[in-house]
């Protein structure tokens, strides 16, 4: 195992022979079969995993409270005759969907456990984050993924026994899941270099737009064929099967990796090299609280994951709902704008790297320009939606530019806490997570409580309100954001709490 020492000496023999350039082409002719890149579609994968089961419940829940749905039948002409394998197999959904049971939930009940998923979410990330950042990301990432998973697996039971068990377990797995969704940026502080970061954390994160557009997609047809509770059975067990890839692949420092080639092993060392990314024990809590180019940041996560959470949970009771579509096709239509805005993460990454590496534009503009475009557009499109309601085309037109636009955030406030404080990336991320989780437990509620109080103007208010609260963030990040090393990240000189 290579050791501290070790990293130095590389970086040295680096610098002493000039061959950093030599490293960076190397690496550069490599794209995307390299082991960063590697790194980054599992992690993909692992947030395909989570995302998967934060959405599975938003699309079961219209079946879950809802059993009058008649079951689907084949298209068959009516001269064609049964064979008795179809009538076997129509017998067999039968008995599948027996086994779904309805429950009478308001409105209200259905919002409290959308968001329940969010009420002890704000508990982990900073612990998450920060041991995760000392110890190393693997086990972290790798025990909540499992945790989710496995729980998942146990939501149909749950619900049968009862809402407050229900609701139980949905906090215990949103917990779990934290641990995934803070845990994995403290290993992009060592594997990332700086002309890379965003296109390998967008990679990595548009997994989450990847599994929400799976879910939707073929979660409606679950449960219209074989019963809402395989949605849970099928994510559940996939999130189990990517614990078996974690664990073997998954490193936390390039130098300990046993299959990465010398020369990207150096790449990534030596880009690495000017930014201090040690991390310690202490932290400067002051100095944090004064930073106002953190608190943009914290404020610009609350906001944009008001929408965001808003989004995922009511994206299928709107299509279902305003557009009256039967359970199959809420969920095709509402994976649209997921799988777009899984595509556009990607591609804004790519720009957003390729305008830093060319010098374009500097970083702080980057960051900016791309928040900008991600919140404004998205604000006016969700905004104008009441009012094109019975156009069933142009409302999807609009839900899938209002995904697609807002990802660019994601190479904007969303990743800018790497750049200002790369040294204490674990615990910023949980800090992070805390705010994004805070407007997770209240959007969802919110939205609830508007939509039972007026089902005509209640879908209006909730776009008003989060375009309100999205354009609020935005204003305070422009004026306040920055993207250099902020000075209570470079030296630990002073006194810490």
């Amino acid at each position: 195992m290579s050791t501290g020492p070790d990293v130095k000496a590389t970086v040295g023999d680096i610098s002493n022979n000039g061959n950093l350039n030599m490293a960076q082409e190397e690496c550069s002719r490599k794209g995307f079969c390299s082991v960063r890149h590697g790194l980054a579609l599992i992690l993909q994968l692992c947030n395909f995993s989570i995302y998967t089961q934060q959405m599975n419940l938003s699309i079961a829940i219209p079946a879950m409270v809802n059993n009058t749905a008649p079951p689907s039948q084949p298209n068959a002409s009516t001269e064609r005759p049964s064979t008795d394998s179809q009538d076997y197999w129509n017998e067999t959904l039968k008995e599948f969907k027996a086994m779904a049971p309805a429950y009478d939930w308001s409105p209200e009940i259905q919002g409290v456990i959308l968001s329940s998923l969010n009420y002890g979410s704000f508990l982990a990330p900073i612990p998450s984050g920060y041991v995760a950042g000392i110890f190393g990301a693997k086990y972290v990432v790798g025990a909540g993924l499992f945790i989710s998973s496995f729980l998942t697996l146990f939501i149909p039971l749950a619900a049968n026994a009862g809402v407050a068990l229900l609701i139980v377990l949905r906090i215990v797995q949103g917990i779990a899941q934290v641990m995934v969704l803070t845990g994995q940026y403290s290993i992009w502080v060592k594997w990332a270099p700086p002309l890379e970061r965003s296109q390998l954390t967008t990679i990595a994160g548009s997994g989450s737009m990847l599994g929400s557009f799976i879910v939707l997609l073929v979660g409606g047809l679950l449960c219209q064929t074989i019963g809402w509770p395989y949605v849970f059975y099928i994510f559940g067990g996939i999130g189990c099967a990517c614990c078996l890839l974690w664990f073997p692949l998954i490193y936390d420092d390039p130098v300990n990796h046993p299959f990465i080639s010398a020369g990207e092993k150096r790449y990534i060392v030596c880009s690495l090299a000017q930014q201090d990314c040690s991390p310690g024990w202490s932290l400067p809590i002051r100095a944090m609280i004064k930073s106002l180019p953190l608190w943009a940041i914290l404020i610009s996560y609350f906001c944009e994951y008001w929408l965001f959470y808003t989004i995922m949970a009511y994206t299928p009771t709107y299509i279902n709902s305003v557009l009256q579509a039967n359970l199959r096709d809420s969920g095709i239509l509402s994976a649209l704008p997921f799988v777009v805005g899984c595509i556009c993460i990607i591609l804004g990454g790519l720009l957003a790297d390729f305008l830093l590496s060319r010098k374009i534009l500097r970083l702080i503009t980057i960051r900016k320009l791309f928040t900008a475009i991600g919140v404004l557009f998205p604000s006016v499109i969700l905004v104008s939606l009441p009012w094109v309601r019975s156009s069933h085309s142009m409302t999807m037109t609009f839900l899938v530019l209002s995904s697609a636009i807002s990802s660019f955030c994601e190479s904007g406030a969303l990743v800018n806490f790497l750049d200002i404080a790369p040294r204490y990336t674990g615990f910023l991320k949980g800090l992070l997570q805390v705010f994004a989780h805070i407007a997770g437990a209240i959007s969802p509620t919110a939205a609830g409580f508007f939509i039972s109080q007026d089902s005509e103007f209640g879908w209006r208010n909730v776009f008003l309100l989060s375009a309100a609260v999205n354009i609020s963030g935005l204003v305070f990040y422009l004026i306040f954001g920055r993207a250099d090393v902020q000075d209570w990240a470079k030296e630990q000189t002073f006194t810490h709490l």
